[in-house]
């Protein structure tokens, strides 16, 4: 098990990028918006920065299948494993029109077709910026 705390925010980026490449799942004790803890094992499909600045992490929840937004800040742990992912996942969307007034839009900043490495630098500009 991984503490976020312990290591710096670029190598907690890596590990969950890593374990996106290879289809490993990853569990994470992650805090909620209004506090509580919660222990997940989740299936990550891409990472987002929304334009508040928060790295987030979408993904499937193993035990509801569920797509849902982590926040990177809000993991306090985290393990990678060696299996494969077993959710099935929809179709990829097409991208949609800017979002309206008031709304957030956000940045892919984990564009699939891009090596490792890119993406890596992508991220840890971001995390920069």
């Amino acid at each position: 098990m991984k503490h976020t705390a312990n290591e710096t925010s670029t190598t907690t980026l890596t590990r969950l990028i890593k374990a996106l490449d290879k289809h490993h799942p990853v569990t994470i004790t992650y805090i909620k918006a209004d506090g509580t803890q919660t222990i997940r094992t989740i299936e990550i499909a891409d990472i987002i920065v929304t334009n508040a600045g928060d790295i987030v992490l979408r993904a499937a929840d193993r035990e509801t299948g569920e797509m849902r937004s982590f926040r990177i800040d809000r993991i306090q742990t985290y393990t990678v494993h060696r299996t494969e992912y077993t959710v099935a996942r929809p179709a990829v969307e097409e991208p949609k029109a800017s979002p309206g007034r008031g709304l957030a839009s956000i940045v892919v900043l984990y564009p699939v077709d891009l090596p490792i490495t890119e993406r890596i630098a992508l991220l840890a500009d971001a995390l920069a910026a």
